[in-house]
């Protein structure tokens, strides 16, 4: 996996709005910088390498120096999901040539000042102000990006033998996987199965 850092992630108005709701949680904070970060996964060949930057390279053009060192929040889309901007990006790619490259996606890199070092109960409370929790998760300096492009493998098909168990499978199923099936719809269920002379599965 590749990183390429990019611009700033927010304008300075959002910036500000933004800073002013850390700094009401948590008062010690004193200055935030956001910029896109992108990872790319696949292999990019040392020629390709100044291609690819020059399509991670968008929005607003810095106006400061970049922060130096590793940002305290990273916020990227939830592992095992694929962001509609990952989908645009990663074909942009693959129609300028770059078709080693799997896929692209991004995050937003968060540095923050701040008068003292943040206590594990304030780096808690900021956390949710600087991300979507049903779309998004937030990586610390300790965790691995890469879970982004992992794919869990798929669980192996399960069947429910009720043209061998009958009723009384699919009401050990109904408990097992918690469907919550009504005594008339395991009847249903039972009758349409039978008569099809197959097995549901899960």
């Amino acid at each position: 996996m590749l990183r390429f850092r990019g611009n700033p992630a927010l304008s300075p108005f959002r910036l500000e709005k933004l800073l002013a709701i850390l700094r009401q949680s948590v008062g010690v904070v004193t200055g935030l910088r956001a910029e896109f970060v992108h990872f790319v996964d696949g292999s990019v060949a040392v020629h390709e390498r100044e291609l690819v930057d020059r399509l991670l390279q968008y929005g607003p053009n810095a106006t400061e120096a970049r922060s130096d060192g590793a940002p305290l929040f990273l916020v990227t889309p939830r592992p095992g999901t694929i962001s509609p901007w990952s989908s645009k990006a990663t074909d942009i790619a693959h129609n300028c040539g770059l078709r080693q490259v799997r896929r692209i996606e991004r995050g937003v890199a968060y540095y923050l000042d701040y008068v003292r070092p943040l206590t594990d109960a304030e780096m808690v409370a900021l956390k949710p102000l600087l991300h979507d929790r049903m779309t998004e998760v937030v990586l610390g300096p300790t965790d691995d990006p890469t879970v982004l492009f992992s794919q869990a493998e798929p669980a192996p098909l399960a069947t429910v033998d009720v043209l061998g168990g009958g009723r009384e499978a699919l009401t050990a199923a109904n408990r097992e996987l918690g469907l919550a099936l009504s005594d008339d719809e395991i009847d249903y269920l039972l009758d349409s199965f039978s008569r099809l002379a197959r097995n549901p599965t899960d």
